[in-house]
């Protein structure tokens, strides 16, 4: 065991007193220590509580931010209230048209309130960005670091309370809370360093320009929209980008797109033609080099710089001017102050007339006709496929020289305009038997119209009308549906037998054909950038075709749901700008559709019908036989009368025989009362049985279902067709009143 040696001549006591004088020197300096930190906590705290972190630029810069917040709100407040009164104006325009009036005090007063809000969005398009990006006064300012000071003391109590209940309710968080002060309390007793005047290590990103600060050059007032025209020379020097929320005169809005491409290395070199609009700003510009698909490569980075939302940035590349396109950066609905749907009575237009069924995000109407066009129509689901193609046949159902076909193997296909449908085949039997009918009735249209006098075409009229057919899901078909479909596409035109057919994809793997390409007509939708290039080229990405970035709806948000890009519309060059189509309310496509079949449906021609008699059938739908001339394989599909085409979709004949008395009409005649005494418009089958078996026990009592469908499948109402949502029912088969009363 080691022995301590005590070192000669050492005193004891002396030891002990030099000891204890090394404690009181450590006790000392520890005490000023903390007496720093305490000074440097203290003082790092009241600056804090006041605020000194925060200089009035950046204070200035944060009321700005919520002005411009508030005039936002303000302004899709605004929009949205316009497109509901312009739904209101649409509904109203139909109640007037059904009254056999042009107009109505209802309709004046709506107009009256809808050129008021339109007036105001005018107002705001020219005074709001101005107001809401003021320079803030001092007095704002000083509000401001007001309510800082006030959030971060409240911030602190209520941080405070939480934690002295949390501790009385749980004591082990009082150890879990050590390690935290003592980071805290290192962190706040650091040492302080006044704030001192300096030159910055580089130069600042300004939140707004220089000319937002100072009034226009010359004394001149600014204006919204405009040839203004600026280059990326005339850029000052250390400019930085900053947000487009910034700006409230068309300079500053070209010296904010100049200094985005900038630092994203797009090389645009001019702005001009700025513009404000109610949804954001538009401008043109010109590349000095490449084309414009520089901008639309770089487009996320630039929503970035201007601190947009996604799909912010919409360039729109000018086909005459290969350097230039049109930019637009849109911070709001482009589309909330479109009009809306326009009244067409039955029968008061012809297939051959261009009919508006949307608006593109620069505000101009999209119109077009369908005669001799076949279509391709494609968007993922919830893209609005449904909407489209109501808003398609609600004109073409408004024509006195066309025949509407609606064929769906999977959905609901044009759901509220059915009753002015003249056919709607939903089974795979259905479907097979109209293609094959009418592709036999195009092949007898090519020979027909020479001895008609109607030359190389069709000629569309009441007595010859056009046939427009509608076939969704397409993908979902068997294939000799497609095979059917694919030959109409190829022979129909000339003879106004066209198609519309519509997709969730426009690839070879959902069409079975690669033939999105060679369609005349043909619009995307929310998509897959595959399906983009599928249908518009593979360089049309490049081009400026961005479907695959619009969103497709939610159960509870629309998005971009019925909004497209477009190629083929007849008379109008093909440029990638956005469309949206108008949606219309069910209730009016269902008042529409009782008009149209008040007025009575459109059949096809005579001559047409008995022109088919002497046409070859494909092979691919014949029957096989052997050699002996036994039927080896049957027929896929028969080809029908026009009646049986009717009976076998469940349509109502195109003449039938006064309903005599009978069992059939007196079955027709309760199932009208019953529906009528229930206020509705149509019941399943099942439950119009159960309301005749109240109504009248005797006649009904003991009838079974199907004894029912017989009743009234004599009398004419054909087979029970889809009637649409019911209660939780997606699509349940009954009667529609109407069609049974268009019997009696």
């Amino acid at each position: 065991m080691a022995t301590e040696i005590q070192q000669p001549g050492q005193p004891v006591a002396a030891q002990t007193t030099q000891d204890g004088g090394r404690w009181d020197e450590h006790k000392a300096k520890a005490k000023t220590a903390f007496d720093g930190q305490k000074q440097n906590a203290g003082r790092r705290l009241r600056d804090w509580f006041a605020t000194a972190d925060l200089d009035d630029h950046e204070l200035a810069e944060r009321v700005v931010d919520a002005k411009r917040r508030k005039a936002q709100q303000q302004d899709d407040h605004l929009l949205r209230e316009v497109g509901r009164v312009n739904g209101r104006l649409a509904e109203a325009r139909v109640d007037a048209a059904r009254q056999g009036k042009e107009t109505t005090p209802q309709v004046e007063r709506i107009r009256g309130e809808l050129a008021a809000l339109q007036a105001r969005v005018e107002t705001r398009a020219t005074e709001g960005p101005m107001i809401a990006v003021t320079p803030p006064t001092g007095k704002e300012v000083d509000q401001a670091r007001w309510m800082k000071k006030a959030t971060r003391v409240g911030a602190v109590l209520a941080g405070g309370y939480a934690y002295l209940h949390g501790v009385s309710t749980e004591p082990g968080l009082l150890l879990l809370s050590i390690p935290a002060a003592g980071f805290g309390w290192w962190f706040l007793s650091r040492p302080h360093v006044e704030d001192q005047e300096a030159a910055a290590p580089f130069a600042q990103t300004p939140a707004l320009p220089a000319t937002f600060l100072a009034e226009p050059a010359g004394g001149a007032a600014p204006i919204v929209g405009g040839n203004v025209v600026m280059s990326v020379e005339q850029l000052p020097e250390g400019a930085k980008p900053f947000p487009i929320r910034n700006v409230r005169t068309p300079d500053q809005a070209a010296q904010c797109v100049l200094l985005a491409a900038r630092a994203e290395n797009v090389p645009i070199v001019e702005v001009s033609d700025v513009q404000r609009q109610p949804w954001g700003w538009q401008c043109t510009v010109r590349v000095s080099e490449g084309t414009p698909e520089a901008i639309i490569v770089k487009s996320g980075d630039l929503e970035t710089k201007f601190d947009l939302p996604a799909n912010g940035v919409r360039p729109q590349p000018i086909k005459a001017r290969r350097a230039c396109a049109i930019l637009r950066l849109v911070d709001g609905d482009p589309f909330a102050t479109a009009p809306g749907l326009p009244y067409r009575a039955p029968k008061s237009m012809s297939i051959t007339d261009k009919f508006r069924i949307g608006t593109s995000v620069g505000g101009d109407p999209l119109e077009l006709s369908l005669a001799g066009v076949m279509g391709l129509w494609v968007a993922a689901s919830g893209g609005g496929k449904t909407g489209i193609l109501q808003g398609l046949a609600e004109g073409t159902t408004a024509c006195y020289d066309n025949i509407t076909i609606d064929l769906d193997p999977h959905g609901d296909g044009l759901e509220d305009l059915g009753d002015c449908v003249r056919i709607t085949a939903r089974t795979n039997e259905q479907i097979e038997a109209v293609l094959l009918f009418f592709l036999v009735m195009s092949k007898a249209r090519a020979r027909l119209r020479q001895k008609l006098g109607m030359g190389k075409k069709w000629k569309a009229s009441a007595q010859h009308p056009a046939v427009t057919i509608f076939f969704d899901e397409f993908p979902k078909a068997t294939e000799l549906a497609k095979k059917l479909a694919f030959d109409l596409l190829l022979v129909g035109r000339k003879e106004l037998i066209e198609v519309e057919i519509a997709s969730q994809g426009g690839q070879k793997g959902y069409l079975g054909e690669n033939f999105a390409q060679m369609v005349a007509l043909k619009a995307v939708g929310p998509c897959k950038v595959g399906d983009t290039r599928a249908v518009f080229g593979d360089g049309s990405v490049n081009e400026g075709y961005l479907p695959h970035k619009l969103s497709p709806a939610t159960d509870t948000d629309p998005k971009d749901a019925g909004h497209i890009y477009i190629q083929g519309v007849p008379g109008r060059p093909d440029e990638p700008i956005e469309y949206a189509i108008h949606e219309t309310p069910s209730a009016t496509l269902r008042k529409l559709a009782e008009e149209r079949l008040e007025a009575g449906l459109v059949e096809p021609d005579q001559d047409s019908l008995d022109a088919m008699r002497g046409v070859d059938l494909p092979e691919y739908v014949e029957a096989v036989y052997d050699n002996d001339g036994n039927i080896k394989k049957d027929a896929p599909v028969k080809l029908l009368t026009w009646d049986a085409l009717l009976r076998l979709c469940g349509a109502q004949p195109a003449e039938a025989d006064p309903l005599t008395d009978g069992a059939a009409r007196t079955a027709v005649e309760d199932a009208v009362a019953v529906m009528e005494k229930a206020g509705v418009d149509r019941m399943k089958t099942e439950v119009l049985l159960r309301a005749l078996r109240e109504y009248d026990p005797e006649a009904y009592g003991e009838l079974p279902v199907d004894q029912l469908k017989a009743l009234l499948k004599d009398a004419g109402a054909g087979a029970p067709i889809t009637l649409g949502q019911i209660g939780e029912e997606a699509n349940p088969r009954g009667f529609k009143r109407d069609r049974l009363r268009h019997l009696l």
